[in-house]
C-alpha cells in the first residue's frame, strides 16, 4: 500500500477543518453585517420590545377589584367597548374556540374582555362567554388604554393580543386573523413555556 505523504495528510485535515469552521465564521459575518432570515414562524405580529402591562387596580363589572389579571398564566385580551359589537363578538368568539381548541392545556390560558363605556349584554355573556373575566378599563384613568394604543391603525376594531405570564403584551392579531395561526402560536409557545 503506497504511503500518503504528509502535504497530502495536511491537505486532508485543513479540509475537514474547514468544513466544521466555515459555516460557523460565515454566520457570524452576516449576523454582525444585519442579515437576517425574512421568513418567521410565527402568525402574529411580534410586539418588540414587549410591553408591560401596568400593576394598577381594575374592576370587574360588578365592581370588585381584580388583582393580577394578566400575570401567572397566558392572557388572550380583547380591548373594545362594552355594548361589544360584532366585531367584539367575532373577537371573543375566536378567543374561546382557540383555548377550548387547547384541550389539557386551555387551563394555562385565560380570556379578558378590557372594556370602556357601559357594559354589558349579561345574557350573551351569560350564556356563550363562560369564565371570561370582563374588566372595566375606565377604572385604570386611562392609563392600561395608552399599552394597547400603538401600533393600531386609528379606528381598527377586532384585535386580538397575547400577553405572556409576566403580564408583558408579546404578539398582537389583526381583526380578520386566521384563527388557526392563533391556535398554532398558542400551542408553540405553551409547548416551550415553563412557565404559565
Amino acid at each position: 500500500m503506497p504511503e500518503i505523504s504528509k502535504s497530502a495528510q495536511r491537505r486532508t485535515l485543513l479540509i475537514i477543518g474547514l468544513m466544521f469552521v466555515l459555516p460557523v465564521a460565515l454566520s457570524f459575518y452576516l449576523y454582525y453585517k444585519g442579515w437576517r432570515p425574512t421568513g418567521t414562524a410565527n402568525h402574529g405580529e411580534l410586539i418588540t420590545p414587549p410591553r408591560a402591562l401596568p400593576a394598577i387596580a381594575l374592576r370587574d363589572s360588578n365592581g370588585n377589584a381584580v388583582e393580577q389579571p394578566f400575570e401567572g398564566a397566558w392572557t388572550l385580551i380583547y380591548v373594545g367597548p362594552g355594548n361589544c359589537d360584532a366585531s367584539c363578538r367575532q373577537a371573543l368568539y375566536v378567543m374561546r374556540q382557540v383555548r377550548l381548541a387547547l384541550n389539557r392545556d386551555s387551563e394555562r390560558v385565560r380570556r379578558v374582555f378590557l372594556y370602556q363605556g357601559d357594559c354589558c349584554d349579561e345574557a350573551y355573556f351569560a350564556a356563550e362567554q363562560q369564565g371570561l373575566t370582563r374588566i372595566d378599563v375606565d377604572s385604570a384613568d386611562g392609563k392600561l388604554v395608552q399599552v394597547f394604543s400603538a401600533p393600531v391603525p386609528p379606528g381598527e376594531s377586532g384585535r386580538i393580543w397575547l400577553a405572556d405570564p409576566h403580564g408583558n403584551l408579546m404578539m398582537s392579531y389583526a381583526p380578520g386573523a386566521d384563527p388557526k395561526g392563533l391556535l398554532e402560536d398558542l400551542k408553540r409557545l405553551l409547548r416551550l413555556s415553563h412557565i404559565g
